[in-house]
C-alpha cells in the first residue's frame, strides 16, 4: 500500500491516529507517526513561542553555538540520516549524503552570517535628518512554520529551517507524510542539543496537519512544493496576514550554444533532468540546443543516459519513484508527446513501471503539450533544435514556471544567463547555485515568491526594524506644530538647491 489515501489507514494508538512510513521500492513499512490534529498544531505553536523567547534571548553569538553543535551532531550521524533518507525516498546513499553535505553546508553558513546580515547596521540619514542616527536590524517573527517537501527531505527544508533558527526564530516542522522519518530524525537531535526548550518541533501528518499550522498563527510559513498546493497554502494563511515564502516547482532549461562544449553539456543535461529519478525542482526538463551542435548532442545525452540503471541496490543510478501517483503524471506526459508527434530515442510508452521509470529522451515535441508545458518530475528529457540562442532565449521565457535554468556557451554565457527569466542560473554547469550558501534560492511565476539561502534568506525570515536615534538638536526643527513660515521657506530653498536642477 503506498499511496497517500492508503497510508492514511494507518493503525491507532490508544484515541491518536497514526500513519505508516514505506518504503517506494518495497513497501516495507519504515515507521509509524502519529496523524497530528488542529489542537495538536495549536499546542505546539503555543509551546514553540515561549520558546522563542528563550532563543531570541541567546543573541547571535549564543545560538551560532548551538547551531555549531547541532551541526556537529548531523555530521557525525550522517550516515544515519543517510539510511533514513534512503529508506524513505528510494535515492541511493550516494544522493542521500550529497544533500545531507550541502544542507550542513547552509547550517554553517547562515548560524556564521546571521549577525552581520541580521544585526544593526548604520543607515544614511539625509541632510534635513542629518541630526539623526539612522540604524535597521532584523527582529525574528518568534515562530516560523516549515512545510518541506518529499524529494529532498533534508536539503531543502533545511533550507527554512537553519536560516529561521539563525535569524532567532523558533520553529515549527511539518514534512512530508512521505518522509516524516526524516524529519523526525532532525527534530530528535536538535533536542539532544537543546533538551530544555522546544525550539525545533516536529508536526506530522497530511494536508489538513500543514493547514492548520497556516491557521495557527505563526509569524511565518516556508512552504515547498507544488503551485497548486501553494496557493492553497496562501489562502489559509490569508485569514490571518500570516505571511508565506513559496518555492512551488519548475519546468527549467538548459541552453546550449554552438560553441559550446558538448560532452559537458550532455553529461550535464542527463544528470541535470535524470538524478534522483528526475524528481528535482531545479532539475533539468527542456533543452534548447543550437542547430549546428543539435545533432551531435542528442547523440551524446542518448548515449550516456542508456548508461543509466533505477532500482533500489547500491550499484543503482537512481531509485523508484517517492510518490506512487506521480507515475501517472510522467506517463501522461510522454503519451501526450508521442501522441503529437514526438519520437522518443529512449524510453518512451513503456518507460514508466510500477516503481521506476527508464530514462527518457524526447524529441520533436510540440511547444504546446504537456510534456513542455507542464513539471514532469520524471527522468526525462524533451530536446529541441533551434536557430540560434536568441530563439531559445524566446522558448525558454514561455513558461509559466521561472525557477531555475542553465546555459552551455564559451562566448555569451552570462549574457545568455541574465536574459533568461529565471530566479537561478548556471553557467556551464547545473544546479550549481543551490550548492553556494551565499546565493539566493528561488523564483517567480508558477515557482512562487520570496527567497531561501544567502543574505536573502536570513531577511526573509526576519522583521525589518527602522530606528532613528536624534543625535542632537536640529537646526530646523520639522516635526513640530510650531515650526514657522521661515523654517519652511528655508526647506524649500535648500530641497530646491540639491534636487532642482535641470537635467
Amino acid at each position: 500500500m503506498t499511496t497517500v489515501e492508503q497510508r492514511k489507514t494507518g493503525g491507532a494508538t490508544g484515541t491518536a491516529k497514526t500513519f505508516d512510513s514505506l518504503n517506494p521500492a518495497t513497501d516495507e513499512v519504515v515507521g509509524t507517526h502519529p496523524v497530528h490534529s488542529a489542537d495538536d498544531v495549536d499546542n505546539a505553536v503555543v509551546r514553540a513561542r515561549a520558546a522563542a523567547v528563550w532563543w531570541a534571548d541567546l543573541d547571535f553569538s549564543g545560538r551560532a553555538d548551538v547551531l555549531a553543535r547541532w551541526k556537529g551532531v548531523i555530521t557525525r550521524r550522517a550516515g544515519q540520516l543517510a539510511e533514513v533518507v534512503h529508506a524513505e525516498t528510494g535515492k541511493p546513499h550516494s544522493d542521500a549524503m550529497l544533500e545531507i553535505v550541502l544542507a550542513i553546508d547552509h547550517l554553517a553558513w547562515a548560524a556564521k552570517n546571521a549577525r552581520k546580515v541580521l544585526g544593526p547596521q548604520r543607515r544614511a540619514a539625509g541632510l534635513l535628518m542629518s541630526n539623526q542616527a539612522a540604524t535597521v536590524e532584523y527582529q525574528p517573527f518568534g515562530v516560523v512554520g516549515v512545510i518541506g517537501p518529499w524529494n529532498y527531505p533534508v536539503y531543502t527544508p533545511m533550507g527554512s529551517i537553519a536560516y529561521a533558527l539563525a535569524a532567532g526564530n523558533a520553529v515549527v516542522f511539518k514534512p512530508s507524510e512521505y518522509t516524516p522519518g526524516v524529519g523526525k530524525w532532525l527534530a530528535d537531535t536538535f533536542a539532544e542539543v537543546v533538551p530544555e526548550h522546544p525550539v525545533f518541533q516536529l508536526i506530522t501528518g497530511f494536508g489538513e496537519t500543514g493547514a492548520a499550522l497556516c491557521r495557527a498563527g505563526v509569524g511565518k510559513i516556508a512552504f515547498t512544493g507544488s503551485p497548486g498546493t501553494g496557493k492553497k497554502i496562501m489562502a489559509a494563511c490569508a485569514d490571518t496576514l500570516t505571511p508565506v515564502v513559496i518555492e512551488g516547482g519548475g519546468k527549467d532549461v538548459l541552453l546550449v550554444d554552438s560553441d559550446a562544449d558538448v560532452e559537458a553539456a550532455a553529461d550535464a543535461a542527463v544528470w541535470g533532468g535524470m538524478a534522483n529519478a528526475g524528481q528535482t525542482c531545479t532539475g533539468t526538463e527542456r533543452v534548447y540546443v543550437h542547430e549546428k551542435v543539435y545533432d551531435e548532442f542528442v547523440a551524446t545525452v542518448v548515449d550516456k543516459a542508456k548508461a543509466l540503471r533505477p532500482g533500489f541496490d547500491g550499484e543503482a543510478s537512481y531509485g523508484p519513484a517517492t510518490m506512487p501517483k506521480q507515475l501517472a503524471i510522467i506517463k501522461r506526459h510522454i503519451d501526450d508527446a508521442l501522441r503529437r508527434g514526438g519520437r522518443a530515442l529512449l524510453g518512451g510508452k513503456d518507460a514508466v513501471g510500477e516503481r521506476y521509470v527508464q530514462p527518457t529522451v524526447l524529441v520533436d515535441v510540440p511547444e504546446d503539450s504537456v510534456a513542455v508545458r507542464e513539471e514532469t518530475f520524471g527522468p526525462t528529457l524533451v530536446i529541441a533544435k533551434v536557430r540560434d540562442m536568441d530563439e531559445a532565449i524566446a522558448k525558454s521565457n514561455d513558461s509559466t514556471y521561472a525557477l531555475a535554468s542553465a546555459v552551455f556557451a564559451k562566448k555569451r554565457g552570462m549574457e545568455l544567463a541574465r536574459r533568461i527569466r529565471s530566479g537561478m542560473t548556471s553557467v556551464n554547469s547545473v544546479i550549481s547555485f543551490a550548492a553556494i550558501p551565499s546565493l539566493p534560492f528561488g523564483g517567480s511565476g508558477d515557482s512562487g515568491f520570496g527567497r531561501i539561502h544567502g543574505p536573502e534568506g536570513l531577511r526573509e525570515f526576519g522583521r525589518a526594524k527602522a530606528i532613528a536615534r536624534q543625535r542632537f538638536r536640529p537646526p530646523m526643527l520639522l516635526t513640530t506644530f510650531s515650526r514657522t513660515a521661515k523654517t519652511d521657506a528655508r526647506v524649500a530653498k535648500l530641497i530646491t538647491l540639491l534636487h532642482g536642477k535641470r537635467s
